[in-house]
Parts: structure tokens; C-alpha cells; sequence
């Protein structure tokens, strides 16, 4: 079966990732599946994603426009929903991007949010097709 197992974010600030990560996984209908010291887990549709920090970690600077990953897309529900979110976000630690094109910075049919967080993670929240 095709499909994502899970996604590991590996995080310079694990206190700042866990508050403003945990809140929009929270909110995306996520729930915490397990917690250590370094990191924690949390589930949803079968996937999961980890946030976690490492003493091997290269650099604790975030460069989302560097090689690699640039955003992770969400299902974020009905446009209301979506909505909620990204009028919430500034509350949580999380910058709305492309806030003069919203919510259609993806054309005209694509109907999404855009946020980064005070780590420069991009997240990208879309809703449902009407």
C-alpha cells in the first residue's frame, strides 16, 4: 500500500517545536502518541510525525529554501476549518504566509493556508475540495 509511514522533524528548540507544533497537530485532529525526552510522537490516518532533537544535529538554524524539505501539507477539513486555523495561528507561534494571495496562493482552485514558525518550518493547511 502506498502511503507515508510517518515524517520525522528533527528540531533545534524541542520546548518551542513541542508548543507550537503540538498545537497545530492538535488542531488538525493529531493526538499525542508518546513523549520522551527528546521528542515526541503524534498520530493520525495511520501516520505519524516526530518531532525530536539530536546531539547530531549540523546546525540549529531551519533553511527551508536549502536542499530538502520545504513544507509538509495538511488536510485541514472544510474551508471553515481551515479558516479557524490560520486566524488562530499568530496565538500559537506560527506566521501566516502569503497572506495577500490567501487562500488562493495556490491558484485559483486550491484552497489553503500557508504558516511558518518561529523556526522557519513552512506548513501548509488545505481544505477539502468543495
Amino acid at each position: 500500500m502506498a502511503g507515508f509511514h510517518h515524517v520525522e522533524l528533527w528540531v533545534a528548540d524541542l520546548s518551542a517545536a513541542q508548543t507550537e507544533w503540538g498545537w497545530l497537530l492538535a488542531e488538525l485532529g493529531f493526538a499525542r502518541e508518546s513523549v520522551w525526552t527528546e521528542g515526541e510522537s503524534w498520530a493520525a490516518g495511520g501516520a505519524y510525525l516526530t518531532l525530536t532533537t539530536s546531539p547530531n544535529l549540523s546546525t540549529t538554524v531551519h533553511d527551508r529554501r536549502a536542499p530538502g524539505v520545504n513544507h509538509i501539507a495538511f488536510s485541514g477539513g472544510s474551508r471553515a476549518g481551515v479558516d479557524a486555523i490560520i486566524a488562530a495561528a499568530p496565538d500559537h507561534g506560527w506566521r501566516p504566509l502569503y497572506q495577500e494571495r490567501y487562500p488562493h496562493a495556490g491558484g485559483p482552485d486550491h484552497y489553503a493556508g500557508w504558516l511558518e514558525n518561529s523556526a522557519g518550518a513552512k506548513a501548509e493547511i488545505v481544505a477539502d475540495a468543495p
